[in-house]
């Protein structure tokens, strides 16, 4: 097929498969929150110019995220979704490592431009991808443990997150009680959105996809979500106060734990299509307030004040 067929192709493939505009803004919010965090736990002002390569490189590292999933998940779906773009024959694997590839190549340009040792990170979170393509080796074992396995694989969310604070703290991986909290943060954010996406109504599960909700049960995923929200919460009150921010910004985390709690507790009570949707939704909100209370807005009104 022609270029121009091909990008056609990939551009059906990212809107139902890894949606620009809306994963795109979450991934930016908190890939450029924690660059934005780590000149904030450097005591520096944010360098935009390496905000801006962390969103880049974060955003790309996803979508690889992605491609290796429609590796590890290709019988499965070819089985049990065949609607989907690989099965159908929208893209193949092959185009897709292609993509893959490529977007290595931007990854490592954009890194060395700003620092060297940043790529030494960016292996780091690489390495690990690697692991959970393969599912670390043991495939059946793991799976046989879906605690383990979602945990193994959420621990991705805080190597990404340090590759991220490290580009905003001028190439350095800072060793400062804050960033282990952050990275731990990282983390529960991750946990929620992860558990949030797919928990769903009884009458929206499908034979052949796995869902917390079916796993764990409605009731549990609920717990998991509100639970990990209040210890986001808690944790980012924790940077606050090691990093002396305001007080006032807690409040913006509070609100954002309160709804997540709210949807939570809804979605519990009587699991539909409208309460797993609002449960989804809550969650994206709140990591995006989260990272606005412990980055962007102290950021800002540092900011302000300088030029005050």
């Amino acid at each position: 097929m022609s270029r121009a067929s091909l990008l056609s192709r990939l551009w059906t493939y990212q809107a139902e498969r890894f949606p620009l505009f809306k994963h795109g803004l979450l991934i930016a919010v908190f890939s450029g929150g924690e660059a934005v965090f780590g000149a904030l736990a450097r005591g520096a002002a944010p360098d935009w110019r390496a905000v801006a390569i962390a969103i880049v490189v974060c955003l790309l590292l996803f979508a690889q995220l992605r491609i290796a999933d429609e590796h590890k998940d290709h019988e499965d779906d070819r089985r049990w979704r065949p609607e989907r773009p690989v099965p159908r024959g929208l893209v193949s694997l092959t185009e897709l490592r292609a993509v893959g590839g490529a977007a290595a190549v931007v990854q490592i340009a954009a890194t060395a431009l700003l620092d060297l040792r940043l790529t030494l990170v960016l292996l780091l979170v690489w390495g690990w991808m690697a692991l959970m393509s393969v599912e670390f080796f043991a495939p059946v074992w793991l799976k046989a443990r879906p605690a383990l396995y979602l945990l193994s694989h959420m621990a991705v969310m805080p190597l990404i997150a340090l590759f991220a604070v490290a580009c905003g703290a001028g190439g350095e991986v800072l060793f400062h009680p804050a960033v282990g909290v952050f990275l731990a943060l990282a983390f529960l954010n991750g946990l929620i959105l992860e558990v949030a996406r797919k928990s769903w109504a009884p009458t929206d599960e499908r034979e052949g996809v796995e869902t917390y909700s079916r796993l764990w049960g409605v009731r549990r995923s609920a717990a998991i979500v509100a639970v990990a929200g209040l210890g986001a919460a808690g944790l980012a009150w924790t940077i606050q106060a090691l990093l002396g921010l305001s007080w006032a910004f807690a409040l913006v985390a509070a609100g954002g734990a309160a709804w997540l709690v709210t949807s939570a507790l809804l979605y519990a009570r009587q699991a539909t299509t409208k309460t797993s949707a609002r449960l989804e939704t809550a969650s994206g909100l709140f990591v995006l307030l989260i990272y606005l209370a412990v980055a962007w807005l102290p950021a800002g009104v540092r900011m302000w004040g300088a030029t005050a």
